[in-house]
């Protein structure tokens, strides 16, 4: 079912295995953050819950 590439298969198949990792990675990344600033946010929200 994988189309014929010749001679450019290393190339086109790195080329996808690169762009994949590198999107895996963004979510990754973003993911994380996103859970770093959310933790953050609740936290100022109980600290300004608490002084009113």
């Amino acid at each position: 079912m994988m189309p014929d590439l010749g001679k450019y298969a290393d190339a086109v198949l790195s080329s996808y295995a690169v762009s994949i990792a590198l999107l895996v990675a963004l979510v990754a990344f973003s993911v994380i953050r996103a859970r770093k600033v959310r933790a953050q946010l609740d936290d100022v929200e109980q600290r300004s819950r608490r002084n009113g």
